[in-house]
């Protein structure tokens, strides 16, 4: 099988394994707005973002490296589990004696009351992504896109349990995904026989410093993004104006708002499980550069159709994500999706170019780019939102991801060069900009000129995508 019918097949899988566990997820969303408050909600979106700020931290990054050396024949697969799986116990261990030092930081406040539930959310989410991650590296793609389907399922029947039944609202939805990742885990566990490959003799000190130097840079990568979304919702949480409506409310719609826009992570997401594995394992192909700008060219079209797609149809699609019925306040959630979803575009586009980096080990490079992006997030923020509120929040998300775009689309392609056209990228990017003004500001036709930007758009990159998939075809 070549390259380009196995990327495909690994992406008809995942797809496969994540369009029902994406469809759980959006009655999730219902659920949670059905049962939780705006000010709840601002919490529970804090939490997570808390968690997975601490996971790079106190695993290495360690689910990075596992794929990476994983799906490299030069390593044996038991040395790097095994090896992997130790560094993320130390660091797991680590997290639990420093633990008293979170309670010390001022604008962690919220967590008072969860954070042990916190610890074990981090360290189930860690091992069940250990697991996952190296499932996928042994190449057992179906029982990882399974394993994705019985996680979300799982994690569904406790959510219901939990907070519709029980009403335990943010504790309820920390235990459902804890014991989620839990029952993820011990099925990876056994149905991959994964005991065989973790034994102590198997840990390799030399590996384990490779894979360090491999993931280190990728820590600080990870959380720069992880502030970037954290940022926001502090400073709408917590910041005063005498302009904008802010608060834990403020903070809970926007959380919301962000929620929409993963129909366009969905895709990134399905797409990137398969593309990373392919973008490893074809590094030392002599056609790498044509293999990139093919692959680039229809992974950019279709992102800018759907995001298109979505922004004009905002409206209808936003009340089967957020119910305002029992908290009214979720009414106007879909004016500040638009903005996002250009912003997730680029935050997916920002994570193929990332792939540059992972496969040629230049994982500096992506801390440098993804630094100079949180950066900007914090210092436009502090200037936005006083004045802009939600909607400020949201263009700066979108203007830091889009100076991380063009930074990494420079940098990375000294590595693996390959061309781009810029100039249909920029005519993109203004069609859906105006798209969104026409939703936020709805002038006079505003439907008419929605349309007539969503058929530019689909004409431009419908015929970019079809010359790309007439090629792979041929292949």
């Amino acid at each position: 099988m070549n390259k380009y019918k196995k990327l495909a097949m690994n992406t008809m899988i995942f797809a496969v394994g994540n369009f029902g566990s994406k469809i759980l997820v959006i009655l999730l969303t219902r659920l949670y707005s059905s049962n939780i408050n705006p000010a709840d909600s601002s919490t529970k979106e804090l939490l997570e973002i808390t968690a997975n700020f601490l996971l790079p931290i106190f695993t290495f990054s360690m689910s990075e490296a596992i794929i990476r050396y994983g799906l490299d024949k030069k390593y044996k697969k038991a040395e790097v589990f095994t090896t992997a799986m130790c560094l993320n116990l130390i660091g797991l261990a680590l997290m639990f004696i420093t633990a008293p030092i979170l309670k010390l930081i001022p604008f962690l406040d919220f967590i008072d009351g969860y954070t042990i539930l916190l610890l074990v959310y981090v360290c189930t989410s860690a091992i069940r992504s250990m697991c996952s991650q190296f499932v996928r590296a042994k190449g057992y793609v179906k029982l990882y896109s399974f394993d994705g389907i019985l996680a979300t399922l799982t994690l569904f029947i406790f959510n219901i349990v939990f907070i519709s039944k029980l009403h335990w609202g943010v504790k309820g939805f920390m235990l459902a995904v804890i014991f989620s990742d839990l029952c993820s885990s011990l099925f990876l566990f056994g149905f991959a026989n994964l005991r065989r490959y973790f034994y102590i003799k198997y840990y390799n000190r030399r590996l384990a410093r490779s894979m360090m130097r491999f993931a280190l840079p990728l820590i600080p990568t990870v959380i720069m993004w992880v502030i970037t979304g954290f940022s926001d919702r502090l400073f709408i949480r917590y910041m005063h104006s005498d302009v904008v409506t802010l608060g834990e409310d403020a903070a809970g719609i926007y959380g919301y708002a962000s929620k929409i826009p993963n129909l366009i992570s969905m895709i990134s997401t399905i797409f990137f499980q398969a593309w990373n594995m392919s973008a490893i394992m074809e590094n030392d192909s002599k056609d790498r550069s044509s293999f990139y700008e093919k692959i680039y060219g229809a992974y950019e079209s279709i992102l800018f159709i759907a995001s298109a797609l979505l922004i004009a149809f905002v409206k209808i699609i936003s009340p089967l994500f957020v119910t305002a019925k029992n908290f009214k306040e979720y009414d106007d959630v879909y004016i500040y999706t638009p903005v996002l979803v250009i912003a997730v575009l680029f935050m997916c586009l920002d994570q193929f170019l990332s792939s540059i980096y992972t496969s040629t080990k230049h994982t500096k490079n992506s801390f440098w780019t993804s630094f100079a992006a949180s950066v900007a997030n914090i210092i436009l923020n502090y200037f936005l939102i006083p004045v802009w509120g939600i909607q400020g929040a949201s263009i700066s998300t979108f203007l830091s991801y889009y100076l991380c775009f063009w930074a990494r689309i420079i940098d990375a392609r000294y590595y693996i060069p390959f061309r781009f056209n810029a100039f249909r990228s920029i005519i993109n990017t203004t069609a859906l900009i105006i798209m969104c003004v026409m939703i936020v500001k709805t002038p006079v036709f505003y439907g008419l000129w929605t349309f007539l930007l969503l058929a530019m758009v689909l004409f431009i990159n419908y015929n970019s995508l079809m010359l790309t998939v007439k090629k792979l075809l041929r292949k």
